[in-house]
């Protein structure tokens, strides 16, 4: 059975209130419900884990492996600075899909470069809360 990690960074737990119109009103809560529900019509588990602090996103992708199938990550401001976090991604051996809710292509300069995208077999950005659904439910149908 496969085993998905979702791990949500830098302000994440902000969206709902924070800039709705580039995040969308959904909540965190809302959005961990609709992964781990997500998962269930597949009969997988969705773990959700968020932190602000980029050594304990490191820690929680270091003992990720042999536990999950599948990481997908949101590391917020983190894409476009940590290449800790990258390293990270990349010895652990499991595949990396990345989500971001805004488009960051259509946004700032500095956020059109992510280091996660270096590791990640797929990106979705720009679908809100539903990007992570859609990689979900591609993982779980390949």
């Amino acid at each position: 059975m496969k085993k998905i990690l979702v791990i949500n960074g830098a302000n994440i737990n902000m969206i709902g209130t924070r800039e709705p119109a580039i995040y969308g009103t959904d909540t965190i809560e809302t959005l961990n419900n609709l992964c781990i529900s997500t998962g269930k019509k597949y009969n997988t588990v969705v773990d959700c884990f968020h932190s602000n602090i980029e050594g304990e996103i490191i820690n929680c992708i270091q003992q990720s492996k042999g536990v999950y199938s599948h990481i997908i990550i949101n590391a917020g401001a983190y894409s476009h600075t940590s290449i800790a976090i990258m390293d990270a991604l990349l010895s652990v051996d499991i595949p990396v899909h990345e989500v971001h809710l805004s488009n960051i292509y259509k946004r700032e300069e500095f956020r059109h470069y992510s280091y996660m995208s270096k590791v990640a077999i797929s990106v979705v950005c720009g679908m809100g809360i539903q990007g992570y659904a859609m990689i979900i439910e591609h993982i779980l149908k390949n």
